[in-house]
């Protein structure tokens, strides 16, 4: 995955479990905070709290991830000019 394609508050999803956090792959955060330069994001995973979607709910897990750990999740149609990239964990 292309670093410079995450950016500060992207939605994104774990594609790595990492049990030691009790996180796994699929759940999805919100990219809070750029590290070492782009090479590391920070990544606040929140619960639903109430039904709510993300940003409405308490933190429970805050934890730097390195570009290959996420996917950016996207909410509209991919433009007819990208090209899709493969991603592979």
């Amino acid at each position: 995955m292309n670093k410079s394609r995450i950016k500060l508050l992207d939605v994104v999803a774990l594609i790595v479990d990492l049990p030691e956090y009790n996180l796994w792959r699929g759940q999805v955060g919100t990219v809070v905070e750029l590290l070492a330069g782009g090479a590391v994001f920070e990544v606040e995973f929140s619960d639903a709290c109430g039904g709510l979607r993300l940003r409405h709910g308490r933190t429970y897990e805050s934890i730097g991830l390195r570009p290959e750990q996420i996917m950016v999740l996207h909410f509209e149609p991919a433009s007819p000019d990208s090209i899709p990239e493969m991603v592979t964990a």
